[in-house]
């Protein structure tokens, strides 16, 4: 009679999820750290990027380590780089890294690129089809009380827009209105699933169905290399058409 996963292999895959979700945080400190200063309560990026460590458990230590990174206080030189590309179908992609060494970076992202139907293109290619803006994102559940809940806190915040689509309510402001906009949000007894400033897609391009799998499996293989820290596409995956 077969078995379910045993609870050694139910507890590695927890693990490995788990590191994933570190890593990521810990890229998002130094990120943050490199574009201002190491100080989190001068630094409202930093500080952003500490409280999402703190709320997923990380240790102060780690924390330090990774703000130490940042500064180059642990004798590491590291730099912001960003890269801009084409995914299957034609898909624009910015790919945002943070590394120590540039060579390899860019060789690792050409590589992912190359390997899964997509191509590095040149400085401003596709960033004008971006806007650089503050994002934040409420699971609304289509509830319209919610909705507007979200609309009246966030318009008297000062935000930019609210668009509910797919369950969700999303809040979009200036970058440099981010952190006034969140701060008021969470006051008012709302918390984001996922909230930064990002570069967003003027308008999403719908993905044909030959091509869904293969930029899925670009996009994590991206995602999963280690100088990697956001990667932004104009994609609009079938999920998101049908909600």
């Amino acid at each position: 009679m077969g078995r379910g996963p045993s609870i050694e292999g139910r507890k590695n895959a927890e693990d490995a999820k788990r590191a994933k979700v570190f890593t990521k945080l810990i890229r998002e400190i130094t990120v943050a750290t490199r574009a201002g200063v190491a100080d989190p309560a001068a630094n409202p990026r930093l500080r952003a990027a500490v409280d999402k460590a703190l709320s997923a458990n990380m240790t102060k230590d780690t924390i330090e380590r990774a703000i130490k990174r940042g500064s180059g206080a642990d004798g590491g030189a590291a730099e912001e780089l960003r890269y801009e590309g084409y995914g299957p179908g034609g898909i624009a992609l910015i790919i945002d890294c943070f590394t120590d060494n540039q060579t390899r970076t860019v060789a690792d992202v050409r590589a992912v690129l190359n390997k899964n139907g997509g191509n590095l293109g040149t400085t401003n290619s596709v960033a004008f089809q971006f806007t650089r803006c503050g994002e934040l994102v409420f699971a609304t559940g289509g509830d319209e009380s919610q909705e507007e809940k979200v609309l009246e806190a966030a318009l008297e915040a000062g935000a930019d827009d609210v668009i509910n689509e797919h369950g969700e309510s999303t809040v979009i402001c200036a970058p440099e209105n981010f952190e006034s906009v969140q701060q008021a949000l969470i006051q008012a007894g709302l918390h984001a699933e996922h909230a930064g400033v990002t570069m967003r897609p003027n308008n999403r391009v719908a993905v044909s169905p030959e091509n869904v799998e293969a930029l899925q499996t670009l996009l994590d293989k991206l995602d999963a290399l280690d100088d990697v820290s956001e990667v932004s596409h104009n994609a609009l995956l079938p999920a998101e058409a049908a909600g």
